[in-house]
């Protein structure tokens, strides 16, 4: 059935707001309380005000994490249609845009979605174990940062005070960073079960790691942002997601700037496909002569590396689309 109704929301922590788009007209406009009691009262007000159906009606909202559950889950489990979108995607879309303000945010919403209709993306809901494991390394990545800030604020204050005292300062640091050290290896090893108990998980993950310089917290990362390649199932799309695709930046004649990554990525993943790269270079195969042949003709050495996180994406996809263990055809030199 054609989608009629366009609802644009905008998320906030303690309040929704949501704006009725129909025919490309602002129909009405509602604040609510980001609760799942006053959602699902407030929605189904909506909905038969406007005579609509769960067939005829999308909900267009930016991704905002946490915030953005109570209304993605009730409206999931009633079937309801559901259309997350990049906040960024969706501003640049718009054009030039003067001020700011949820009610104004949430019809810009909403008129994106209509304006957009025949570009729609569904959005599909991630199983249970890929949720959980999700929130396990978010809390991770906390810990990782929590570690590091003390570690870093040790040595950085080493430089600078008497020896005594930052024998004392260690005394509870130290401490610390072992604790947030076993929680993590913790995280990790829950994780670790949750993949190898789940059979599609645990295949996708052995296809994943197959290729050189994926690790663990790499390829989790991975099932969690493709939402087991069921988001995202085109190696490009998730390189662009990832910020490892260069771009074109010419104008004309007279302007001839380099191909440059873009700013607009999963920074976390990004890095994690740079520490990945970094690592097969160090593998003998294909990568390394890759690479030490790139950096023999002269070229920069940051360049070669993001086109290694591009080569490994694409390896990554390859593996899990043709259901195969990635196959290092690496010939060893005879001495």
């Amino acid at each position: 059935m054609q989608i009629k109704h366009f609802i644009g929301v905008d998320v906030s922590k303690d309040t929704l707001d949501l704006s009725v788009v129909m025919e490309g007209k602002n129909l009405q406009h509602y604040r609510i309380k980001n609760s799942l009691q006053v959602i699902r009262s407030t929605v189904k007000k909506i909905m038969r005000d406007l005579r609509a159906t769960v067939e005829d009606t999308i909900f267009c909202m930016e991704y905002t994490g946490m915030y953005n559950l109570p209304m993605v889950k009730w409206l999931h489990s009633q079937n309801g249609k559901i259309w997350l979108e990049s906040g960024v995607h969706i501003r640049k879309t718009l054009g030039l845009v003067r001020g700011k303000n949820d009610s104004v945010d949430s019809l810009r919403i909403a008129m994106y979605a209509y304006t957009n209709r025949q570009k729609v993306k569904l959005w599909k809901a991630p199983r249970k174990v890929i949720e959980r494991i999700a929130a396990l390394l978010s809390q991770r990545a906390r810990m990782v940062k929590a570690k590091k800030q003390l570690s870093t604020a040790n040595l950085e204050q080493r430089k600078f005070l008497d020896k005594g005292i930052m024998m004392n300062l260690n005394k509870y640091t130290n401490k610390t960073v072992v604790v947030i050290q076993k929680q993590i290896d913790a995280i990790e090893k829950e994780i670790s079960g949750l993949i190898s108990e789940d059979e599609k998980l645990n295949h996708m993950y052995q296809l994943i790691t197959s290729v050189n310089g994926i690790g663990f917290v790499t390829a989790s990362y991975i099932l969690v942002t493709t939402n087991e390649f069921i988001n995202i199932s085109d190696p490009k799309k998730y390189a662009c997601y990832s910020g490892v695709v260069p771009f074109e930046h010419t104008s004309g004649t007279s302007i001839r700037g380099k191909n440059r990554v873009s700013q607009m990525a999963n920074k976390k993943i990004k890095t994690l496909l740079h520490m990945a790269a970094l690592t097969a270079i160090k593998m003998k195969g294909e990568i390394q002569d890759y690479y030490l042949r790139k950096v023999k003709e002269g070229k920069n050495k940051m360049s070669i590396l993001n086109a290694i996180r591009n080569k490994l994406v694409l390896r990554i996809f390859a593996c899990v689309t043709q259901n195969r263990i990635y196959e290092n055809n690496y010939c060893y030199k005879l001495g």
